[in-house]
């Protein structure tokens, strides 16, 4: 068993062309002997954005605080605080900041993948 503050997992700082101000981190995953999901914790700061992409496996995302956005079949669609959101398989997608404040999320992924 596990029990731990997320913040104490380690920080990994994504700046590119690509993806603004997130900082990811792994909390469960193949290092706690997770044999079936990846628990990632994700803090997209104001103007912070994920890549566009898609990818096979699905996403299983928790709105923890703040208010973001997130592209879905051409449209930008707002959550915030307490919203869940399930992304299939190979469907394009890219989360964004879309408040003044920290949006953070946890994101489900299943274990054999990259984790971050």
């Amino acid at each position: 068993m596990k029990i731990a503050d997320y913040k104490e997992a380690p920080a990994h700082m994504f700046n590119s062309d690509a993806v603004k101000g997130v900082t990811g981190r792994v909390v469960i995953g193949k290092a706690d002997d997770a044999d079936n999901f990846c628990m990632r914790v994700f803090t997209v700061e104001p103007g912070g954005f994920t890549p566009r992409h898609s990818h096979q496996w699905e996403h299983e995302i928790f709105v923890h605080s703040g208010i973001g956005k997130i592209y879905q079949d051409g449209e930008w669609r707002e959550v915030r605080s307490g919203t869940v959101v399930f992304i299939p398989g190979n469907e394009e997608h890219q989360i964004m900041n879309g408040g003044g404040e920290d949006f953070v999320f946890i994101c489900m992924i299943p274990s054999g993948v990259d984790e971050i």
